[in-house]
């Protein structure tokens, strides 16, 4: 039985730095995530967010109130994407802060990448984070869109520019993504996920 209630999908600016290109494929990929109908999206900014670079040391510390703010936006996603650049052949650091103040946010929910960079595309970074997200029992989309020389994808509007196909790839990237996000929804609310 088709389940055609919308699917919460949460996509992360994941570059924090000065000066960053993140928030364009980023706001790219959330348009046509939005134009479908069956998605509903939220933009979620790491670098608004502003989680502390150290994590807790125990279970009895208090947590940040960036790190509570944020928890129920993650929460609620039943999907996300993930957008990211490559430095120095990974991913950035405020990716991995963010991956690890949470778990359960995560767990038992598909995660898809796009990403940009020079000639491999960020996918040295993509590659990285599919094994750090299966430690947090996230399931990573094999379907991946990936800018290589990203500044020619991309016009001063954020708009791809004319003669790029990534459009096709959007659709079934966000296909795939919305396939295991009511899959693992579904399978959660049958038997809650025990990691």
């Amino acid at each position: 039985m088709a389940d055609n209630r919308i699917l919460n999908v949460a996509v992360i600016i994941g570059s924090t730095r000065e000066g960053r290109f993140c928030p364009t494929p980023a706001k790219w990929i959330a348009r046509h995530a939005e134009q479908r109908g069956d998605l509903s999206v939220d933009l979620v900014d790491l670098k608004e967010a502003a989680l502390p670079e150290v994590l807790a040391g125990g279970e009895d510390d208090p947590v940040p109130a960036p790190v509570l703010d944020l928890r129920p936006r993650l929460d609620r996603a039943d999907a996300f994407i993930v957008v990211t650049p490559v430095y120095n052949k990974g991913y950035p650091a405020s990716l991995k802060t963010a991956i690890d103040w949470y778990f359960h946010e995560w767990s038992a929910k598909p995660v898809g990448f796009v990403s940009y960079g020079g000639v491999g595309g960020g996918l040295y970074a993509v590659e990285q984070l599919r094994q750090v997200f299966n430690e947090v029992h996230a399931t990573t989309i094999r379907n991946t869109i990936s800018f290589a020389n990203y500044w020619e994808h991309f016009d001063d509007n954020g708009e791809t520019v004319e003669g790029q196909p990534p459009e096709a790839a959007a659709k079934g990237f966000l296909d795939q993504l919305g396939w295991w996000g009511r899959a693992l929804r579904e399978a959660r609310e049958q038997t809650p996920y025990v990691a």
